[in-house]
């Protein structure tokens, strides 16, 4: 019994340093459940490393979701699908997945204010992290000032690169910040270097004909929305009753 007890300490010991956690906190009573069931010792061996690997992908979740800045309140549990036509429900089903990601698809959410539209990115961006994707959700005034300051200091390179780790950034409200030239710059940028190579989100107030009140200059505009739209999904969600005007409208009394 001392032997035994004695063998199943040092295994624990062993699984902890090698940072096995899910297979030192199971071995045990799987061992337990292996006896009693007549497991073979293959069986016994894929079920701990089951564990292990759930017990990875929880934490691996944990800090996706921690580092991505989402508000966690946004996900499709909280959404009204119902609000949208069938076109755009099946849009949005089909993006749930990421395999957008893959080749570097962009989505832009167009609508009025109210509509949805970050609440809706926000969700998407939950899924992907899900699936195991890094994502950054960001107000793109943030993002630009971000850059700036990075661009001051001579460092935007490094800015730049640690953006790249991120298989999606969502750039929220793009159109409510009216750029000057300096902030106009990193941004499109920051969309240049990501062109072809990484997925962006951006939700946006304004049609493409008013984009050029964020990049100011005509050819500059042209040159950003054909970065963007190149290879990209757009979510018409302009007709889009707004979410609060709704609710307003719903609680009026005559």
């Amino acid at each position: 019994m001392s032997n035994t007890l004695n063998r199943h300490q040092e295994l624990k010991t062993i699984l902890d340093r090698l940072k096995l956690t899910g297979m030192s906190r199971q071995f045990a009573d799987l061992a337990l459940r292996a006896t009693k069931e007549g497991l073979s010792h293959e069986v016994y061996l894929h079920e701990l490393a089951k564990h292990e690997e759930a017990l990875r992908q929880e934490r691996r979740t944990e800090r996706l979701m921690r580092q991505s800045g989402l508000p966690l309140e946004k996900t499709f549990r909280t959404f009204d699908l119902s609000r949208f036509s069938p076109t755009l429900q099946l849009q949005i089903e089909r993006l749930k997945p990421g395999t957008f990601l893959d080749q570097a698809v962009n989505v832009i959410a167009v609508g009025k204010p109210g509509c949805g539209k970050s609440h809706l990115v926000a969700a998407v961006g939950t899924e992907l992290i899900l699936a195991g994707h890094a994502v950054l959700w960001i107000p793109t005034s943030t993002l630009v000032q971000r850059l700036l300051a990075a661009k001051r200091d001579l460092r935007l390179p490094q800015e730049l690169a640690k953006l790249d780790k991120y298989a999606c950034v969502i750039l929220d409200d793009i159109g409510y910040v009216q750029h000057d030239r300096d902030e106009m710059e990193v941004l499109f940028t920051f969309l240049s270097e990501r062109y072809e190579r990484k997925s962006v989100m951006i939700t946006t107030n304004l049609v493409f004909s008013e984009w050029e009140r964020i990049f100011k200059d005509p050819m500059t505009t042209l040159a950003a929305i054909d970065r963007v739209v190149h290879h990209c999904v757009i979510l018409d969600m302009v007709n889009v009753e707004s979410y609060r005007a709704q609710q307003a409208s719903q609680q009026h009394i005559p």
